[in-house]
């Protein structure tokens, strides 16, 4: 048997490309109908990047690899390229150093919107920011510090998402030496608080030494020292909220600089949403993956092997790909195309490793496998490498090359001899060529391989399919290798040991996967270790240690929490869900307990107030109806309108809390108001906040679950998480966000 035959579109897949990649110039003319049709879109707008007589050769080029799911580009590049949008090609900012001033603040704040707006995901460093409580010299007052500023970004995130652009994902980074990373780390422990970040603590090599060393720990901002800490206790301090609620994650800053093929001309300090791109200011990066089941010759056979010839000469056409990508993207700002000019860096990565593993008989997490990964991505770097190379020679080396700093330090010193003896003698066309990225929806598209670099995570789940006549079926998705496997043996048969899923691996065997890739990884890889919910934090915290001792440039881990619930639930509706999907709304008794709240919004001179009502179900005192009434007639249509849409959603019963995450993402353009010192954006949104209070005050939302509202992954009262698209109890968390195996939402937290 050779390679198999490639993919064609399952109902998941094809809902999948017509939801988020087809293109449609919506006059009826020029839609796409198939995604052969969407892959000749990108193949021939990425060869517009070459000579005239050489485009229609690089288009089929381009084509083959992609129709053959050999390669498959980020998610923005196959939805944008050759639409003539407005949109950036690029996934990963990170975006400038923010000044210490409310001018400069509110400056990066407006370049932080006007990328999102294109679809980028956003990184910012907030240890500039001076502590809160520090002088603010000229106006007499004390600094609100880097969280409160942190707090209007993530409002401004929201405000982006309610425009109806695609959804928003930033990560906010700050040193463990501020004087407020005590607060930084603790603060998505409270409800709804900053829950469009991803927060990592930049953790240096000193600082390790101090934990290990028990040594004090000075914070320090600008050269003053303003207290010192117990750097064991911080430590555990990082370590035990990454336990409780899965923030924040780890960045080993030191290493990162250290191992940048660039540090002779950038300084690193912040990170992409996910991790797998460290970037500098103004540093953008695309990604694209390779698809190593497409290269796995006699799967599950004695002869079984990787094509590496194929994979090579993939990876070359791939990287040339990639380099003319950043020649026709849009950019949304001038810095960002500048950097991205200057250093052409690009983010070439692998998907379907585990299933690659399972169909040459390895388990993941073995040593076998980590081998046989790492041999796989070392024949991947060397062809991208070469491919650059060539690229240098044709076309010219990235602007900031000096053939006499590049490789002395960082990865590239890590390369063959010969190999850097070629970057010197013809230079290099992109700065730094490898990353690991989460590929979720991509890998779906491409038969439902497992994403990344992560283990198989389930063999089969069920997943509904919206029909064109508005209702649902429910079709049973089946891991890519997993399925070759029982095409081949039958449907009866069992599957072999090496189908291994996540919820089987230990700690140290993710671990072990993550360090022998990124041995060939010159920028970092996104990558999440599952925990179980019984997982002592005593083990927990080696985690981490064993992280950093394995040269890893990060760790982000995932254990089940009451506050972003668990990693995987399969089930579908619950029983009292289903009857309120299924049955009409609940009939009205005469007398209904309720609680009234007096609201005052700063704008208006009269106070607003909220009665809502409920009934007992379940044992649980559940919401039923809301009245809002106020003297101030110029809230009268919209406050009737909005008491009879939430009393119609509280009466129908089932998961309702979701009323607080929708009116808590709604945002006025004119701004919204300071209130009990934290910023809301809206009279809605704080109308949003009297509902969530009074579903905590009686019992029917737990505190500690209160946060996952505004996180997109709302459960209902005190059962279950469940999906706030679907309702179903299929949530997992992987490579930092929730999706939902069922109905496909999908969010960062």
């Amino acid at each position: 048997m050779d390679v198999p035959a490639r993919p064609t579109l399952d109902p998941i897949a094809r809902e999948i490309w017509a939801m988020k990649y087809r293109y449609d110039p919506g006059d009826g003319v020029g839609a796409e109908t198939c995604i052969e049709d969407s892959w000749r879109r990108v193949a021939q707008a990425v060869s517009a990047a070459e000579r005239d007589n050489e485009r229609l050769v690089w288009a089929d080029s381009f084509y083959r690899i992609l129709e053959d799911y050999r390669f498959l580009p980020a998610g923005r590049i196959l939805a944008g390229a050759g639409t003539g949008r407005q949109v950036t090609l690029f996934n990963c900012f990170v975006m400038g150093r923010i000044p210490d001033s409310l001018d400069g603040i509110f400056m990066q704040l407006r370049e932080a919107a006007l990328t999102m707006q294109q679809g980028g995901g956003i990184g910012h460093d907030f240890s500039t920011l001076r502590p809160r409580g520090a002088p603010v010299k000229g106006v007499g007052a004390d600094a609100s510090g880097p969280i409160s500023f942190m707090d209007v970004w993530d409002a401004m995130c929201k405000t982006i998402m309610s425009a109806g652009t695609r959804r928003g994902a930033m990560m906010g980074t700050m040193r463990c030496d501020h004087p407020d990373i005590e607060t930084f780390i603790t603060v998505k422990q409270q409800a709804g608080r900053l829950r469009n970040f991803n927060l990592s603590v930049l953790v240096t090599d000193t600082f390790m030494a101090a934990v290990k060393a028990k040594a004090e720990w000075p914070l320090v901002f600008e050269g003053h020292t303003y207290r010192s800490v117990s750097a064991a206790h911080l430590w555990e301090q990082i370590i035990h909220a990454t336990y409780d609620v899965a923030e924040p994650g780890v960045i080993f800053i030191d290493r990162i600089n250290a191992e940048n093929n660039l540090s002779y001309c950038e300084t690193i300090t912040a990170t992409n949403p996910c991790g797998e791109q460290p970037l500098p200011p103004y540093g953008a990066c695309l990604l694209g993956s390779l698809n190593l089941t497409r290269f796995v010759i006699d799967p599950f056979d004695t002869n079984v092997r990787i094509d590496e010839e194929a994979l090579r000469q993939t990876t070359s056409t791939a990287v040339r790909f990639m380099d003319n990508i950043i020649d026709i993207s849009n950019y949304p700002l001038p810095q960002q195309r500048a950097e991205a000019f200057a250093k052409r860096r690009i983010g070439l990565g692998i998907t379907g490793l585990a299933d690659a593993l399972a169909m040459c008989g390895l388990e993941y997490g073995t040593w076998p496998a980590a081998e046989a990964a790492q041999r796989w991505m070392a024949a991947i770097e060397q062809a991208a490498y070469q491919s650059s190379i060539s690229l240098a020679e044709e076309r010219g080396p990235f602007p900031l090359f000096d053939a006499g700093l590049f490789g002395q330090t960082g990865h590239a010193s890590n390369l063959g001899q010969e190999l850097r003896r070629e970057v010197t003698r013809h230079g290099l066309r992109n700065g730094l060529l490898t990353s690991i990225a989460p590929t979720g929806t991509i890998s779906l598209v491409a038969g439902n391989v497992s994403s990344g670099i992560e283990p198989i995570f389930n063999i089969q789940y069920e997943r509904k399919v919206l029909q064109p006549d508005g209702t649902q079926r429910t079709e049973t998705v089946t891991d890519y290798a997993a399925a070759l496997y029982w095409q081949m043996h039958g449907t009866n048969a069992s599957l072999p040991p090496a189908f291994i899923t996540a919820d089987q691996l230990t700690p140290s065997a993710h671990l072990l996967m993550q360090a022998a890739v990124q041995k060939h990884v010159d920028s970092s890889i996104s990558k999440t270790i599952n925990i179980p919910e019984d997982f002592p934090f005593e083990s927990f915290k080696n985690v981490y240690e064993e992280a950093y001792d394995l040269g890893l440039k990060g760790c982000t881990t995932y254990r089940p929490n009451a506050v972003t619930g668990s990693v995987l639930s399969s089930t579908s509706l619950t029983v009292s869900e289903a009857d309120a999907a299924s049955h009409g709304p609940r009939d009205r008794e005469e007398v209904l307990p309720g609680m009234t709240y007096k609201l005052r919004w700063p704008e208006s001179d009269h106070a607003i107030y909220i009665t809502v009502n409920d009934v007992m179900e379940d044992g649980l005192r559940r919401p039923f109806e809301i009245f809002i009434n106020s003297k101030n007639m110029e809230h009268y249509a919209w406050t009737v309108a909005l008491t009879r849409m939430i009393s119609a959603v509280f009466r129908r019963g089932g998961d309702v809390s979701f009323v607080v995450d929708e009116l808590k993402a709604v945002f006025d353009p004119r701004g919204g108001q300071w209130m009990g010192g934290r910023y809301v954006p809206s009279l809605l949104a704080a109308i949003g906040g009297i509902i969530e209070r009074h579903m905590i005050d009686t019992g029917f939302l737990d505190p500690a679950r209160a946060g996952m509202l505004l996180n997109g992954q709302a459960g209902r009262g005190r059962s279950g998480v469940s999906c706030p698209r679907c309702a179903s109890g299929a949530l997992t968390f992987q490579e930092g966000c929730a999706t939902c195996l069922s109905c496909g939402y999908s969010k960062c937290s």
